[in-house]
């Protein structure tokens, strides 16, 4: 199954080129009060909502895909990791080009781990990014990102793939500069998931889907999952040996080659095979 978040906090289900509103299923979801949380409540109840989509799916409405205002199919990811230089050729790329690295040190990422972003800089492909520091390199990274569906701690790399609920394509933005990856990469927008969550018995497997990013048409990055020098159970045995996942929370697996600059203006397409493509414009921040 396809979902998508659109429009105002509206559920949908993607089926081609058309989004069916199933937005009642919702319902299913328990009321929380304050304390609120520490998770997605969606990603969390998956399953409850998955029963209430098939009771409604037939009477649903259908609107074009193209009309609609997608937004973060996560909304509220209790964090969001990412690895830093997980395909090979990045990190040769990293370590050659002095735009990317601002003499710090580029490490291979089973020495340097992961690295958190503020959850304030999600959007949706629809929201768009807002360029930072014009003055600066801002730079595009397109990945899978991988959405955890049940807490764990230390979990064992056999088990790992367990603990997925599904998948988006990521786009980790990031403004070059000398200061520490987290918060050149927290920056508001610049952290894009969409177009929609796929679920892992949709996508069933991860590890060989073909990747790409242009920029106003023109080609920058194109790789496949097969090339992560973690792979995602690993990835997830490493994070969870130093921190609790919880449903919701975002892995952004990495980004290959290809890393290149954008301005206010451009238009970035970003694709992942089984999951779709996502347009996103970027502008200048106010």
């Amino acid at each position: 199954m396809k979902l998508c978040r659109f429009d105002e906090d509206r559920l949908g289900v993607v089926e081609g080129d058309r989004v069916r509103d199933v937005t009642p299923a919702l319902e299913a979801l328990p009321r929380v009060s304050y304390p609120l949380p520490r998770l997605d409540p969606l990603i969390a109840n998956l399953a409850l909502v998955r029963e209430r989509i098939a009771a409604v799916i037939t009477s649903a409405p259908r609107r074009p895909l193209a009309e609609v205002r997608l937004l973060s199919p996560v909304a509220n990811p209790g964090k969001i990791a990412a690895a830093p230089v997980n395909y090979r050729k990045h990190l040769d790329e990293a370590r050659g080009d002095p735009a990317i690295h601002h003499q710090n040190q580029v490490g291979e990422i089973q020495r340097v781990g992961l690295f958190l972003k503020a959850t304030s800089s999600l959007v949706g492909p629809s929201e768009g990014v807002a360029v930072q520091h014009p003055d600066r390199r801002n730079d595009h990274e397109v990945e899978l990102a991988v959405v955890i569906g049940k807490a764990g701690r230390n979990i064992a790399r056999a088990s790992a793939m367990e603990y997925v609920a599904g998948y988006c394509i990521g786009l980790d933005m990031t403004v070059r500069g000398p200061e520490e990856r987290s918060l050149r990469k927290s920056v508001d927008s610049y952290t894009v998931l969409g177009p929609c969550f796929v679920t892992a018995d949709e996508l069933r497997d991860p590890t060989r889907l073909e990747l790409s990013l242009s920029v106003n048409g023109e080609p920058r990055q194109k790789a496949n999952t097969r090339d992560l020098i973690l792979g995602i159970p690993e990835l997830i045995a490493f994070a969870t040996s130093f921190y609790t996942l919880h449903p919701g929370d975002v892995l952004l697996t990495g980004t290959p080659e290809g890393v290149g600059p954008v301005q206010a203006g451009d238009r970035m397409l970003a694709e992942i095979e089984g999951i779709g493509r996502m347009e996103v414009a970027v502008r200048a921040a106010r």
